[in-house]
């Protein structure tokens, strides 16, 4: 029975070590805002990526930060993106907002891992509908750059409460029949309790009034001074921010 347990511990501890040697290994921090080990980014348009980024936490203190890697080899996106995360430390210390734009080029995966201080800007929703509507379109037409670059421009657009994502599946005459049946319905009900209270005299009177519900985003309180990271000469650092798994996964 010993010799058997003995055989059973050896072949779990086996089966461990070559679990834990299997997972896909998170690279060391960057020295910049992009990092790409695809060859997929020319020089000029890595550098002009990181000039809009460090221009953007200069002036927000929130720090993006876009990686793109080959494969995950069978990983799983979301596990490797979280121990990414929490190894880079991604944002201002405290403030926790740090975001990360995560491409896996041969498994056409996206990610987007958004730390906690800027869930309420950019919430799991919204970050879906930015990989879904600016980024994934252009990557299937080859077009990585321009996906990175509109990506960019939601999230940052997100974080000062500006992107709104379009309507989907909807045509001009689809929208019009809508709100035209809205107004003969709103008519015809105002007609009626209208008439409802002439006849009985009210004496109160009561007013319904309603506002068109649907997203809002807010992104105050991210328009502080200059980034703390610039005291160091302007040049990128892990800052220290916190994630707890937001964001949004997708493909192309």
């Amino acid at each position: 029975m010993k010799r058997f347990l003995c055989a059973l511990l050896a072949l779990l501890l086996i089966f461990a070590w070559t679990w834990a040697t299997a997972i896909l290994p998170i690279p060391e921090r960057p020295d910049g805002w992009v990092t790409d080990r695809t060859g997929t980014l020319s020089k000029d348009q890595i550098a002009q990526l990181e000039r809009k980024l460090a221009e953007f936490e200069k002036e927000t203190t929130n720090q993006i930060v876009v990686v793109l890697l080959p494969s995950l080899e069978g990983g799983s996106l979301e596990d490797f993106s979280i121990r990414l995360a929490e190894k880079w430390k991604v944002g201002q210390k405290g403030k926790n907002n740090g975001v990360i734009l995560l491409i896996f080029k041969k498994d056409r995966r996206i990610r987007i891992e958004v730390g906690y201080g800027l869930e309420g800007a950019l919430p799991d929703a919204l970050a879906g509908e930015i990989i879904r509507r600016e980024i994934a379109p252009r990557f299937r037409e080859g077009h990585y750059y321009e996906g990175i670059q509109r990506g960019l421009d939601a999230i940052m657009a997100a974080t000062r409460g500006e992107y709104r994502a379009s309507p989907r599946g909807k045509d001009s005459s689809s929208e019009r029949f809508s709100a035209i049946l809205f107004f003969f319905f709103f008519f015809f009900t105002i007609v009626t309790l209208s008439l409802i209270a002439l006849r009985t005299q009210a004496r109160k009177r009561h007013f319904y009034t309603g506002r068109p519900r649907g997203w809002y985003y807010y992104g105050g309180g991210f328009f502080g001074g200059g980034s703390s990271w610039g005291d160091s000469g302007g040049g990128f650092s892990g800052g220290g921010g916190d994630f707890g798994g937001g964001g949004a996964s997708g493909d192309w």
